[in-house]
């Protein structure tokens, strides 16, 4: 044998055992930055539901875990260079990313809302409490409408590459001026200031917000749910495939499952969302 081909049986070799050496070693990609979601304390640690519930899961799946930190814009694109396996991060289920990546089964419901500041004439809208788009009916419609009128000439404040955004720019509030920041946190200070008329985020961000903040944010209109909100926040995973790495990303999607099972029957998840929402927004 010569030394190349001896070369490249050792890089084959070496290849094939570090998937071996990392069969229990999860790197999962969060934010850092969507509280309560998932945060960062004043020492730079992330904290929040979702890191809790990471190494609550990792636990039960018995895997070594590392939480690692993301620019959300980039966080599928680092996901398939597979900078990290899984993201844990707010990440709503939609039929758009389930094109690209797949998810595990929900672990929490995210509702959305708009935001104003207290004295706001957008306050005080006449919409029903909470609105499923993927059910359609009379009461969507209504809702639909009353916003269309409510926005028209507002400027409505965002969060770029968010389902937020992909539901204000798809025409069903009319053509409304959007505003997109990188950060939740940069959404919330432009509201605070004036920049913005209203923000779309989800509910409790702005509550979060709110109640470590002390501004006098409120909600207003219905919460929407459904349709380009997505079916829930799941753990998003890489697509599986017949090469080594694809198997091991397919039992990683059943691992997730089997752990997300567990933990809300063992309450875990209800725990952990009283805990960072103040209710239990388990699935």
């Amino acid at each position: 044998m010569n030394k190349f081909k001896t070369l490249g049986l050792g890089i084959l070799i070496s290849f094939f055992l570090t998937i071996s050496s990392n069969a229990d070693s999860i790197k999962i990609g969060t934010e850092g930055a969507y509280p309560p979601w998932n945060s960062k304390d004043a020492s730079g640690n992330l904290i929040g539901f979702e890191v809790e519930l990471a190494n609550e899961l990792c636990k039960i799946m018995k895997a070594e875990c590392t939480i690692v930190e993301q620019d959300w814009d980039g966080m599928i694109p680092a996901l398939l260079m597979r900078k990290f396996d899984a993201i844990m991060a707010g990440m709503s289920i939609t039929a758009e990313r389930q094109k690209t990546i797949t998810f595990s089964q929900g672990y929490a419901d995210e509702v959305a809302s708009l935001a104003v500041m207290k004295g706001s004439d957008l306050e005080g809208m006449d919409t029903p409490e909470g609105i499923n788009l993927s059910l359609g009916g009379s009461d969507v419609k209504k809702a639909l409408k009353t916003l269309t009128g409510a926005l028209a000439g507002k400027t409505v404040c965002v969060q770029t590459a968010t389902i937020h955004q992909n539901f204000l720019d798809s025409g069903d509030v009319g053509s409304v001026n959007v505003r997109t920041y990188k950060t939740q946190d940069e959404v919330n200070l432009d509201l605070a200031s004036g920049r913005c008329d209203a923000a779309l985020a989800a509910a409790v961000a702005f509550t979060d917000y709110a109640d470590k903040s002390g501004k006098p944010v409120v909600l207003v209109g219905p919460t929407f749910s459904g349709g380009a909100f997505g079916n829930g926040v799941g753990v998003g995973i890489r697509q599986g495939g017949d090469d080594a790495i694809g198997k091991r990303d397919a039992k990683l999607l059943k691992d997730f499952n089997k752990a997300i099972d567990k933990a809300r029957k063992q309450g875990i998840i209800s725990k952990l969302a009283i805990k960072h929402f103040g209710f239990d927004a388990s699935m």
